[in-house]
């Protein structure tokens, strides 16, 4: 236990020395050369102070000797620096070739402690996930690994999630049914960001591994969250496979959930899955009675015990018009050729009238329909 704390705590002073390092670095870069720049002196002393508590630290990992060698390389070059004081034009030059050469050791040694923070970063999270107790700790790491990819594409991090089969590893979590629900959820947040990291390469692996399965099952508000997500940034594709999975009915099903949140998101889910769905996907969904479903929570909101409460907030209405929300997002949407539009349009009309419980109620659906809803 005392060793591991040791480790611990050597590690965060390494990771908290290498963080200075780089944000000096990256201000030796972006600071402008001039005769009197107290500025640049002074990143050169904290540069130069860094570098001398580094040396022990760095001495004893042999994954950072690269660096090592980049850190005195810039120790060279800042002692040049600040012994060429002169105020002639040579010694200008001079000074400003070092200067260059030196932003640019810092920009080698800036993304030289990048690539070691992301490789220690995935480390971390497959030793939390299978070490830890601590359910906020896991979560906490996977944010932390959020946070990283979503600050932008980078090839050499990309290099290091494909080498690592970090992908594969946090799926295996989202699929785990041994591991909480909060910690399950967070992992799919994880897979939502990698798809937008580099949808050329991280949609594969979602449509071919269990992902889409997994999500339905544990159907909680987030899971359902996610999905719709994954349907947004990766269309028809994805919603084919939840077809061709036998997944639309159990969709469908959360809409009858005895929990508000669930139904609400499974409602935004149904919606996009009419947007960017293929005829075979719709026919199943009308199949499995969606129509029907949408009527009767247009029919309890529109009337009933939570239409006071819908009153003194519209956000609260949450299903009004849902019938021809639905309609609207298959003739607006990007699935369906014109042809299979105008079919399911009146499908969906047809149906609406077989379930309306009066004439007026058929009525008033079948002008919604017709004329349109905002979704």
């Amino acid at each position: 236990m005392g060793e591991a704390t040791t480790k611990h705590d050597d590690d965060q002073r390494l990771l908290t020395v290498l963080k200075a390092i780089k944000n000096a670095s990256k201000d030796l870069h972006t600071t402008p050369i001039s005769f009197t720049n107290t500025s640049q002196s002074a990143i050169i002393k904290s540069l130069l102070e860094l570098k001398n508590e580094a040396n022990s630290i760095l001495s004893a990992d042999p994954s950072l000797l690269n660096l090592s060698r980049l850190l005195n390389s810039l120790k060279s070059l800042l002692d040049k620096l600040q012994s060429s004081q002169g105020y002639g034009v040579r010694s200008f030059i001079r000074r400003q070739f070092t200067y260059y050469e030196a932003s640019r050791v810092g920009n080698a040694i800036m993304d030289e402690i990048k690539a070691w923070i992301d490789h220690e970063s995935l480390k971390n999270i497959v030793k939390t996930m299978e070490e830890s107790g601590d359910e906020d700790e896991k979560i906490e790491v996977l944010k932390e690994f959020q946070s990283r990819i979503s600050q932008g594409f980078d090839s050499d991090l990309q290099d290091l999630i494909l080498r690592t089969k970090i992908f594969s590893f946090i799926e295996s979590i989202l699929c785990d049914s041994q591991c909480s629900i909060g910690i399950r959820e967070e992992s799919a947040a994880v897979i939502v960001s990698l798809v937008k990291f580099n949808k050329d390469v991280f949609v594969g692996f979602v449509l071919m591994g269990p992902t889409i399965r997994a999500l339905i099952s544990i159907s909680s508000s987030r899971s359902i969250q996610v999905l719709t997500s994954l349907i947004k940034l990766i269309k028809s594709p994805l919603i084919d496979i939840i077809e061709s999975n036998g997944e639309i009915p159990k969709i469908i099903g959360l809409l009858s959930s005895p929990e508000l949140a669930i139904q609400v998101v499974a409602m935004d889910c149904v919606l996009e899955i009419g947007y960017f769905g293929r005829r075979e996907a719709i026919e199943a969904m009308l199949k499995d009675g969606l129509v029907e479903k949408l009527m009767e929570l247009q029919r309890s909101e529109n009337g009933g015990e939570n239409e006071a409460e819908a009153e003194m907030d519209p956000k609260k209405r949450r299903f009004s018009n849902c019938v021809a929300s639905f309609a609207v997002q298959i003739e607006v949407g990007e699935g369906l050729r014109q042809r299979e539009k105008r079919e399911f349009k009146l499908e969906v009309l047809k149906r609406a009238r077989e379930s309306s419980v009066s004439e007026a109620e058929a009525a008033t659906i079948a002008a919604e329909v017709l004329w349109g809803s905002s979704p």
